[in-house]
């Protein structure tokens, strides 16, 4: 006996092969298990409660799953809603869900689970001493805590797992563990935990873990003492160097991996390659904490950006691009503070160097210096948008002319679009980066039930 769990995708709105897919579908997985987000693209979607992936794409998308899942009569499942999992993005996929049941026509039971946290309850856990700061720390406090914007707890495998009880067709759960959407049904069948765990770590991107990562779709087979995974495109096939790599992935310990309740070891792990497509991989362990935590997010309002660009093709000034940036950030700083009013601490003035080193900044050490031509990207931050677009309107003319040395003639640069300056609008950071102690792993997690019938 064994579980099987099929992976259309890295995340819904990706895209899939549905040739593949269809492969998938023709070894009768007992399951359908997708991610819906992540915070790779940072915190303005926590921020707004927003998604960053399109929604018609992500209904069609959508809608060849339900369809596979009708087909077949077997759960589908969707954790992280709408990139950010707040309670905004799981109503969002809770009205596509109708939507699509109704074109076509079928009756469902839907199960959806709330994964935020008010911010009550979260000065309550916290004068309690049940949050827990993890590394790197940032500090918490009750007045902190009243200026985060959205706050969700990233759901284990249990409240899916709670979901699956309810015999739901369909679970829409808001921020959840990838791997948690993909253990639950292995773990509630009993199969191997340490398999359960591993095998969702290496699923939960879907093909990322065979030589065709685009192809997108992965099918998962759990038992009582490993797991097999295969890709299901014909061009995509599994080694086991691509499975066990992706344990590097978003990971920084390739051998351990900490999800909500205890944590993966995978240190004995033996990968056998069965032939080029599938991989078999025995010896993983779960290792349960005594007690029951889940990660939490937040994100706050920071201020407001406004972004402008230059380009420079002029030799002497790529070749002294650094001493020309410094030179424009100190003076844009006096000429702000001199006309606008403000002080040092009320705005940032940042510049990238967009060709040369700015992914990394000073810890680059491999850029090239035989440059031709550099962009010049300006960040400007402040408290409200109308300072951030003013203190733009200063630096527009330097952009274009400045020159480095007085006395000179002066240099020509250019704008790549007209107005020279946009307005971004609000900028969040994440302001948690903590765990909070449950009494039980369903704790906080609202679950609404739907029966829908449009048949």
């Amino acid at each position: 006996m064994s579980t099987k769990v099929l992976v259309p995708s890295g995340v819904l709105g990706l895209g899939f092969n549905e040739k593949a897919l269809e492969k998938g579908l023709e070894r009768n997985p007992d399951i359908i298990c997708i991610d819906g987000g992540s915070t790779d693209s940072g915190p303005f979607y926590l921020g707004t409660g927003t998604t960053k992936y399109s929604e018609e794409i992500c209904k069609q998308e959508w809608r060849v799953l339900m369809q596979a899942r009708h087909r077949l009569n077997i759960p589908l499942m969707i954790g992280s809603c709408g990139t950010c999992g707040t309670n905004s993005m799981v109503d969002w996929m809770f009205k596509l869900t109708l939507e699509i049941a109704k074109e076509l026509g079928q009756d469902l039971k839907i199960v959806r689970v709330y994964c935020e946290r008010k911010k009550d309850a979260l000065i309550t856990a916290l004068r309690s001493n049940a949050i827990k700061p993890l590394n790197p720390i940032l500090s918490v406090n009750e007045e902190e805590i009243e200026t985060f914007s959205n706050i969700v707890a990233l759901a284990g495998a249990e409240v899916f797992q709670n979901a699956l009880s309810q015999r739901a067709d369909i679970v829409i759960v808001g921020r959840a563990t990838d791997t948690a959407i993909i253990s639950a049904l292995p773990l509630l069948k009993k199969e191997n935990n340490g398999a359960s765990w591993h095998g969702a770590k290496i699923a939960e991107c879907g093909a990322f873990c065979s030589t065709n990562p685009q192809s997108g779709v992965i099918l998962l087979e759990v038992d009582k003492n490993g797991f097999t995974v295969e890709a299901m495109a014909e061009d995509a096939f599994c080694s086991p160097d691509s499975v066990s790599a992706h344990m590097l992935y978003e990971n920084s310990n390739p051998f351990i991996l900490y999800e909500p309740g205890g944590h993966l070891d995978v240190s004995d792990a033996q990968y056998q390659a069965i032939n080029k497509r599938q991989v078999r991989v025995t010896g993983s362990k779960w290792i349960p904490n005594q007690e029951y935590t889940v990660k939490l997010e937040a994100a706050k309002l920071a201020g407001f950006q406004t972004v402008m660009l230059a380009t420079i093709r002029e030799k002497y000034y790529v070749d002294n691009v650094v001493r020309w940036t410094e030179k424009l950030k100190e003076l844009g700083k006096e000429k702000v503070i001199a006309n606008l009013s403000l002080n040092n601490c009320d705005f940032d003035i940042d510049v990238r160097i967009i060709g040369r080193d700015a992914t990394l900044g000073n810890q680059e050490k491999s850029f090239s210096r035989d440059l031709r031509e550099v962009g010049i990207l300006v960040i400007i931050t402040a408290s409200t948008q109308k300072i951030s677009t003013q203190i733009a309107a200063v630096l527009n003319p330097y952009l274009l002319h400045l020159p480095l040395q007085e006395n000179t003639a002066l240099p020509t640069f250019s704008f790549p679009f007209s107005p020279a300056s946009i307005d971004k609008g609000e900028l969040y950071e994440f302001a948690l980066n903590h765990v909070e102690i449950l009494n039980n792993p369903c704790e906080g997690f609202e679950f609404l039930v739907n029966k829908v019938r449009y048949a």
